[in-house]
């Protein structure tokens, strides 16, 4: 299911000042996947965004996708 990983890892980059910062892992569970999103700290107030609205994007992102998969993922943006 690394499709979902690359997806965040990709926007995530283009989002970025320091891309190599970016990291994306994935816990798989038994219902849900969790996506973990780590940046720069730098960088942190770029992918959370204004009242959290790139998050938000991010997440819809992820939710479109892994709806599609018929999985469902939760993206965590670790600080």
């Amino acid at each position: 299911m690394s499709e979902l990983r690359d997806l965040i890892e990709f926007v995530s980059k283009a989002l970025v000042d320091i891309p190599e910062a970016v990291s994306v892992t994935e816990i798989e569970g038994e219902q849900t996947t969790v996506v973990e999103l780590k940046v720069d700290k730098s960088d942190l107030g770029k992918v959370i965004g204004k009242q959290g609205r790139t998050a938000r994007a991010l997440r819809t992102i992820l939710n479109a996708a892994s709806t599609k998969l018929n999985k469902r993922t939760i993206l965590e943006i670790i600080e």
